[in-house]
């Protein structure tokens, strides 16, 4: 071996040891690090330039039509009067300003308290229907062995969720209207007919069952696509232990729809007093508002019919502010379960 290769000292190999990395990294073109390892946000910005790209038209229409609208909130705090200026932020500021009195004479309403206790059954009647039906579903069909009758079940379930709300509803008449199959087939057969959907009774359960047909489908598919990420072992492994179908639904499926379940728990609760504003609209004249009232539909028949915009501003801000704390409370449950939940600790 020829003495030009070898480093005459110790201290020499060392030094052209800790040059060689930095070296191949400049060579490479790759971002160096600080002393504590960490990149620079220059550099991080250069590295994830080309994502901070892609993202760049969501995060702007998220800016525009959902931050931006916040400022309009200080209407709830006015007597607004959107016709002494034909700006918008003219006549904001030229509204004369009455404080939380719209918020005294909303929680001394009983329109508005009809509306809340309107809004927290139709949730909570949701919330425990519209789980247990897609997991049940997507547990049948993943059970299907022939991958043909599995996707054509599958388009089946799913079609209703592109469908309007108008064709949702229209479709109900016609099952369950004064003349539709349903009362025709009774009195056929002697019977009276009848009409669910103008019995102010039973609304609660027709907008349940509405909502279940149109968007069970898209529950559907996500709970499919996270049964696909189970490993086939694991039922390998359970079935030889002796456990049966339904002990290895229990101790495989399920623990492994846990985190999609806690996270579509914790949206779910966060959207909880919006429970369709579109559905409950078009059905409300039919049942009256005693029964069909929920605080989105409260918001637009003050705002909107009543042109009482500073009082409808403040029932809208009420709903949005206790929609946040339920996200927070949700999450922080999802948590102590020792799931992600929407965000980590």
């Amino acid at each position: 071996m020829s003495h030009s290769t070898v480093p005459r000292s110790r201290a020499e190999a060392d030094d052209s040891a800790q040059k060689t990395p930095a070296a191949s990294g400049k060579a490479a073109g790759t971002p160096r690090e600080k002393k504590d390892g960490k990149l620079s946000l220059r550099l991080r910005f250069r590295r994830d330039r080309v994502l901070i790209l892609m993202t760049l038209p969501a995060v702007l229409l998220l800016l525009v039509f959902n931050y931006l609208p916040i400022l309009g909130n200080i209407v709830a705090f006015q007597d607004y009067d959107p016709y002494v200026s034909s700006n918008g932020i003219v006549a904001m500021l030229n509204s004369p300003w009455v404080g939380v009195e719209n918020f005294q004479r909303m929680f001394e309403d009983p329109d508005f308290w009809n509306a809340v206790q309107n809004t927290l059954v139709l949730f909570f009647l949701q919330l425990l229907l519209f789980f247990p039906i897609p997991i049940g579903l997507a547990l049948l069909i993943n059970s299907v062995v022939r991958p043909r009758v599995r996707a054509i079940s599958q388009a089946i379930l799913y079609l209703p969720h592109f469908f309007s709300w108008v064709l949702v509803i229209a479709v109900f008449q016609q099952l369950f209207g004064g003349a539709g199959i349903l009362s025709q087939l009774l009195r056929d057969h002697g019977y009276d007919g009848l009409s669910i959907m103008t019995d102010p009774s039973t609304f609660k359960y027709l907008v349940t069952a509405e909502g279940i047909w149109k968007d069970a489908g898209w529950g559907i598919i996500v709970f499919l696509a996270a049964l696909s990420s189970v490993s086939p072992d694991l039922y390998e492994a359970a079935a030889m232990d002796g456990a049966g179908r339904w002990r290895r639904i229990w101790h495989v499926t399920l623990p492994a729809l846990r985190p999609v379940i806690a996270l579509l728990l914790v949206l779910r609760v966060g959207d909880a007093l919006t429970v369709g504003f579109e559905q409950i609209l078009l059905q409300r004249d039919a049942v009256g508002p005693g029964a069909a009232e929920v605080l989105d539909t409260f918001v637009w028949w003050n705002g909107v019919r009543n042109q009482d915009f500073g009082y409808a501003a403040a029932a809208g801000l009420v709903k949005g502010v206790v929609s946040l704390g339920l996200v927070l409370a949700a999450n922080k449950v999802a948590h102590l379960m020792g799931e992600q939940g929407v965000y980590k600790k």
